[in-house]
């Protein structure tokens, strides 16, 4: 019987991120960008925006409800985020003797764009159906290259040299994956797409402001109908309804990290109305903000 070589990679993947930590929780690997997430039993769903980013699932498994599609994720596959995109997520398959265990790599925009160029790749097929996550089996390529990124961490005579040539390496290897065409229509210069992208840049730099939809379409270069259809094409959501996750995410993070009541959180977001907040806030997380507070302190706590 011939080894699975992209198992044996995944298991050397997984000894590594072992002596980083064995306990359960996020963690940062010390290579920037580079994240390992630990769970040792499937978790609730929870309501978050995913940016532009690659995670590898080493072992157990994940489900992203976006709107009504469900994305899959177990170990051996990856998923490639290329538009920043509200989701529901939860780990679906983990134990304590066999934790979720995954990681995730934040991508740089301009490095794509630049490979794109000096590889002269072409534009993807305008009737290709663009998605904005999407799950493949991971090729142990990839693999070896996150494996190597990694163990930098244990070379720092190594890294300042190694790290860039690592980051486009892995980049490259996207873009001739089944992920590919995904990454070059996120980069193809002049489409409707870019400008979408840069409303979405503004909006979560500015989501605590007033803002007038109308407004946000006419800087896109765009009607307000022409807007939202490839505003929802490539997000999964109307302009709107991403507004409104974003400021109760962060109303959310406010009133769980630093403390906040519910009144200063959704001033601080841009909500004129307590009431309002508080109807849109038990709509997207199913409870009033209070309760959804204390239980999401309880599961910290156990």
């Amino acid at each position: 019987m011939v080894p699975d070589k992209n198992a044996a990679t995944s298991g050397e993947l997984v000894q590594l991120v072992q002596e980083f930590t064995r306990k359960e929780g996020d963690f940062e690997s010390g290579i920037q960008g580079l994240t390992i997430h630990v769970r040792n039993a499937p978790t609730e769903p929870l309501h978050c925006i995913y940016t532009l980013s690659l995670a590898v699932v080493l072992q157990g498994g994940k489900e992203l409800l976006q709107e009504n599609d469900v994305t899959h994720c177990h170990a051996g596959q990856a998923m490639l985020t290329t538009f920043d995109l509200p989701v529901v997520s939860h780990v679906s398959s983990a134990s304590r003797y066999t934790p979720f265990i995954a990681l995730i790599l934040k991508l740089d925009y301009s490095l794509i764009m630049q490979t794109c160029a000096e590889l002269k790749l072409s534009k993807p097929p305008r009737d290709m159906k663009f998605q904005a996550l999407s799950s493949y089996d991971v090729d142990d390529g990839l693999l070896d290259a996150l494996k190597r990124l990694l163990m930098l961490e244990k070379q720092p005579s190594l890294k300042a040299g190694l790290l860039p040539l690592i980051e486009k390496e892995i980049v490259v290897r996207l873009l001739d994956s089944p992920h590919g065409m995904h990454l070059r229509h996120m980069a193809a210069l002049g489409s409707p797409n870019g400008n979408v992208l840069k409303a979405v840049t503004w909006l979560k730099q500015n989501f605590a402001q007033t803002i007038n939809m109308n407004e946000l379409a006419e800087q896109a270069h765009m009607s307000a109908s022409t807007f939202r259809q490839h505003f929802k094409a490539l997000t999964g959501t109307s302009p709107l309804q991403y507004l409104k996750t974003l400021r109760l995410q962060e109303a959310r993070d406010q009133m769980l990290v630093k403390g906040v009541d519910a009144t200063l959180a959704s001033n601080l977001v841009g909500y004129e109305s307590a009431s309002q907040f508080s109807r849109e806030y038990s709509r997207l997380f199913g409870l009033p903000p209070q309760k959804d507070i204390q239980r999401l302190r309880q599961v910290h706590q156990v």
